[in-house]
């Protein structure tokens, strides 16, 4: 998401499908546990979910097409590797 490109809640937009949108974006957060690349467009995004507008929806879009575009990246986790947690105390 382009930083000059600030969402806000644009009073004045055409209200959108917000049962629609929200499904959008519960997609794109099931999505931010192997992509951290989009946490950030997709938190941002997820702040209009009351009452999203056109401009909101054009962004959630936005964020499929860099899916699309980018569909081999990723954390990739495969079943037979162990996991290890690691912690740290300050």
């Amino acid at each position: 998401m382009e930083i000059k490109d600030k969402l806000d809640l644009h009073k004045n937009g055409t209200l959108v499908d917000a049962m629609k949108y929200r499904s959008m974006i519960d997609a794109l957060m099931y999505l931010t546990s192997s992509r951290p690349d989009i946490v950030h467009a997709t938190c941002l995004c997820a702040r209009y979910q009351a009452k999203p507008t056109e401009k909101h929806l054009k962004e959630v879009k936005r964020i499929f097409r860099y899916l699309r575009g980018t569909i081999n990246m990723g954390l990739w986790y495969t079943k037979d590797s162990g996991y290890e947690l690691t912690g740290f105390q300050s």
